[in-house]
């Protein structure tokens, strides 16, 4: 996520211009409930819809499309792609525009790959990916254990759900999952610096056959490896 003056933003010296940093979150659609219902009560079901996808979809494959924003509201970057997972702890977040990045877990290890750079950062997933946005969707956890869960706002036709982070050390303040009748609509994630990431979904694919092999990382030819 980039924003005005944030932490952590890697610089490529060929492009003269800010990288966003690996944040990003991911997704699915869900149950549908009848809009006919009180405000209350859709907001309710808002909830029940997200405690449903974590229970029912192991694995799910679509398009992203990212707009991220800094503390002023100015626009600093849109990016868009790809994604799959499958429960829990695999997942491949592949970035098309502006430039070709891809984010792949097996399970057990993250791998960053820069395809201008030709660089492969590698690090143990840890238990980083259990209270991150990522972990809403690829993790195993209880969602009750790393957030605090609130009914959101209804708006535009999409019914919004709240995730408050309980660990103090989260990079982010509040995380929004919206809903929109049968579909999930997107994601919202604020930081706290103010930046802010709004993600939306499209042409989603809910329990996909998505075998192991499919998450195994191969080192590209002549890649520098990075060890974190």
């Amino acid at each position: 996520m980039q924003g005005d003056g944030a932490s952590g933003t890697a610089v490529d010296p060929r492009r003269g211009a800010r990288r966003r940093p690996l944040k990003a979150a991911f997704v699915a659609p869900l149950l549908a409930l009848a809009l006919a219902f009180s405000h209350a009560a859709v907001l309710a079901n808002g909830i029940e819809q997200l405690r449903a996808f974590v229970a029912n979809v192991k694995s799910a494959e679509g398009e992203f499309a990212q707009v991220q924003q800094g503390r002023s509201g100015k626009l600093t970057g849109t990016s868009s792609g790809a994604f799959l997972f499958a429960r829990p702890g695999k997942f491949i977040w592949k970035t098309v525009k502006p430039f070709d990045q891809l984010l792949q877990s097996d399970g057990e290890k993250l791998y960053v790959w820069d395809k201008d750079l030709n660089q492969v950062a590698v690090r143990k997933l840890g238990e980083a990916l259990a209270s991150s946005p990522a972990g809403i969707f690829f993790g195993s956890e209880d969602l009750d254990k790393l957030f605090e869960i609130k009914p959101g706002p209804s708006k535009d036709g999409v019914d919004w759900v709240q995730l408050i982070p309980k660990a103090k050390d989260s990079q982010f303040e509040n995380i929004a999952v919206g809903f929109r009748g049968a579909a999930l609509a997107g994601m919202e994630l604020r930081d706290g610096l103010g930046n802010a990431t709004a993600l939306n979904f499209g042409k989603l694919v809910l329990n996909p056959p998505l075998p192991a092999e499919r998450f195994r990382f191969q080192i590209p030819k002549g890649a520098d490896v990075v060890q974190n």
